[in-house]
């Protein structure tokens, strides 16, 4: 008997709960300067999963310089000579930095072995060496945590289609999605194989139901804090100073320069 799916998660409860959450992160991040701690979260999953939404309310409030996403184009013929994974290096954190891969190096266990954009030997080489690769990073003192969000494939086809047809969110949608309805077994054999090569002790993957796109992101944000020993970091005591009195700078008249038209005026 199928599992009956939980109720969605309704929205001022879904807000209250984001936000408090979403204060936390910033906690996190202030604590990940202070530490000079080094955080990589990757976010994977099959196409409109939900990832992108949960990077943003993730990022949201944090600070750029500190949180940075990182979502790499396709690699150029020159990336394609080098090892597979040196693109990726080039994005890690230094210390006091967090970074959010929006896909990642898991390219190469997904869309590239299902497409065939890469070669057999190619895709069997990274499996290898993946479980080497993310232990030494962990080695190295970075905080790696893998998220593989998880939707069914009628919640994917109804998400296709609302973007299809709203032209705020078409742009989202490429033929390249679309070659995933008919190839859905094809993904998840390769999801179940990436799992048992990848899915390793000093970095396990953690699935994220997320057929209810305002309860994924909760429980992700929630279980992120919740793995990383942050504490809250007091701000430094800040004061703000009085306006010093004029020295007699005077502004230029407003016709020597040009402004923005007041659109909202007309509205």
């Amino acid at each position: 008997m199928a599992e009956k799916q939980a109720a969605k998660l309704p929205r001022k409860v879904y807000e209250s709960e984001l936000l408090r959450l979403q204060a936390e992160l910033v906690k996190l991040q202030e604590w990940v300067r202070a530490e000079r701690a080094r955080l990589v979260v990757v976010f994977e999953g099959r196409d409109a999963a939900g990832k992108g939404g949960t990077i943003k309310r993730v990022a949201e409030h944090l600070n750029p310089r500190v949180a940075r996403i990182a979502a790499l184009p396709t690699p150029t013929e020159r990336q394609r000579t080098q090892w597979y994974f040196q693109r990726y290096v080039e994005h890690l954190p230094a210390a006091g930095e967090v970074v959010l891969f929006d896909r990642s190096w898991y390219n190469r266990a997904g869309v590239e072995h299902v497409m065939g954009f890469c070669t057999r030997e190619e895709y069997q080489l990274f499996l290898r060496q993946c479980p080497i690769f993310e232990r030494m990073l962990i080695e190295d003192g970075i905080l790696l945590r893998k998220y593989w969000f998880s939707v069914s494939d009628a919640e994917q086809q109804e998400r296709f289609r609302r973007r299809l047809e709203d032209p705020l969110r078409r742009w989202k949608l490429s033929a390249m999605d679309l070659e995933s309805i008919t190839r859905w077994e094809a993904y998840s054999r390769a999801k179940d194989e990436m799992m048992v090569h990848t899915d390793i002790r000093e970095a396990p993957w953690y699935v994220v139901e997320s057929d209810d796109k305002r309860r994924a992101r909760l429980n992700m944000i929630a279980h992120l804090l919740d793995s990383v020993p942050y504490h809250d970091v007091p701000p430094p005591v800040l004061e703000l100073p009085e306006r010093p009195p004029s020295t007699g700078y005077q502004r230029p008249p407003r016709d020597l320069q040009t402004y923005v038209p007041d659109h909202a005026a007309r509205l």
